[in-house]
């Protein structure tokens, strides 16, 4: 029984909630991506695929959820490990030197906060609509909601994309050591993968970040247009 409770008190069981619900974060923000990535498609892939989403009722409630629980889990193993970092004694850093300090990783917490409130947000004005409630009033020929439009609208306000822009450069930033470390924490951790991971981080946070930000670069240049009839709100 001491040793469970002793399992539960050390840093062990925050780092393996760090790495798993960071798999899961990573997964969903890779399939959030490709999802998103219609928008260079076109009108009719964009609104299908939202349409698609919203048919799965309850079900999608319930991943939203459980997305949300693992979001909330992160951050407070993220906290946790900070505070026992902070309060820990000099000599609990003996083999500091075996590990590389990047800005990445002593920057971690912080980046975190920003991309947290960057999602909240977010989630207030694309799903939820508080922010922009006329939103709710697009729909395309086929009497859907027009995702498509309303992602445009959104963008072409330059200070909405230079905010979402400025959130996916730093979640990449966050992506590069924080997918490296879920690998260690999992036990992937050795002399003759370590550049492999290293080089798999950096590549996975930085199509992640490109592929979020090519959409309001995309409103922003023309790439991405409206359709005929729809004009700002």
């Amino acid at each position: 029984m001491s040793a469970l409770v002793r399992f539960f008190q050390s840093t062990i069981l925050s780092k393996v909630v760090m790495a798993g619900t960071g798999v899961v974060l990573v997964l969903f923000l890779l399939g959030h991506m490709i999802g998103n990535l219609q928008m260079h498609i076109g009108q009719e892939k964009m609104n299908v695929y939202a349409e698609t989403l919203q048919h799965l009722g309850g079900v999608l409630w319930l991943i939203r959820l459980a997305l949300f629980t693992f979001l909330v889990l992160h951050i407070i193993a993220s906290i946790r490990l900070k505070a026992l970092n902070l309060s820990a004694r000099p000599e609990a850093y003996a083999f500091k030197n075996t590990v590389k300090a990047t800005l990445a990783s002593r920057t971690m917490i912080w980046t975190g906060v920003m991309i947290a409130l960057f999602v909240t947000y977010h989630l207030l004005h694309f799903t939820v609509k508080a922010t922009n409630p006329q939103y709710g009033g697009l729909f395309d020929a086929m009497g859907r909601h027009d995702v498509y439009s309303m992602v445009i609208l959104g963008y072409q306000n330059i200070l909405i994309s230079i905010v979402y822009i400025a959130a996916m450069i730093l979640l990449g930033f966050h992506l590069i050591h924080a997918i490296e470390s879920m690998f260690q924490t999992l036990g992937v951790n050795h002399p003759k993968y370590n550049s492999f991971i290293h080089g798999l981080s950096v590549t996975l946070s930085l199509i992640i970040a490109i592929g979020f930000i090519s959409i309001p670069l995309g409103v922003l240049f023309g790439w991405i247009a409206l359709p005929a009839g729809v004009v700002a709100l």
